[in-house]
């Protein structure tokens, strides 16, 4: 199976109040498609030649797992914006996030402070477990909750690469900001 970087459901100018175009060219156009030729290159006669993303993530390990978590952490993240965002969750998301961490403000600073605290490169994660509540987690480099037995409700890149370029080593502005244009609808959607 060949993988490919995925189309992005928006121009890449379209965020630039929070991403600019030229964080994505870097971080979308560069970083993610390196991932995707790295996987792409290195399950060449493996187990993993035909596997998705989620089987590669949950069972291989070294340059295969860092390529295909990268390529599947990535599509996740770009996948979660919009231009015009559905601005709060609603339903059951908003229980789960009120039964679990108070207030949607609440919910907001710890997932913040998970992302700001994370040492180094990494991901902040909301997943949901299997005893059906959220959890908020910080996974170092490529981790991705999927290896645990979560269900990845939405994430924040914290690498460098992600912010560098518009927000420097100010990595709480970027946090700030990417609530602006975090879809609220996808998130339900994943929560099904």
């Amino acid at each position: 199976m060949t993988h490919e970087l995925p189309k992005l459901p928006y121009a890449t100018d379209d965020l630039k109040n929070v991403i600019s175009s030229q964080t994505f060219d870097f971080h979308y156009g560069k970083h993610h498609q390196a991932y995707v030729n790295n996987l792409n290159n290195l399950i060449v006669g493996t187990p993993f030649e035909n596997a998705t993303l989620e089987t590669i993530i949950k069972e291989s390990d070294g340059g295969i797992f860092n390529n295909g978590a990268q390529v599947w952490n990535h599509t996740f993240y770009f996948e979660s914006f919009s231009p015009n965002p559905k601005t709060a969750p609603t339903g059951r998301l908003l229980r789960l996030i009120e039964s679990d961490y108070g207030t949607l403000s609440e919910f907001k600073e710890k997932f913040n402070k998970a992302a700001l605290t994370l040492f180094g490169s990494g991901w902040a994660w909301l997943s949901l477990n299997n005893q059906g509540h959220l959890e908020i987690s910080q996974e170092s480099n490529a981790g991705n909750p999927l290896r645990k037995g979560l269900k990845p409700m939405l994430t924040c890149d914290v690498w460098e690469h992600a912010y560098y370029l518009d927000y420097q080593n100010r990595r709480a502005d970027y946090l700030q900001k990417f609530w602006e244009i975090l879809d609220w609808k996808v998130i339900e959607e994943r929560l099904g």
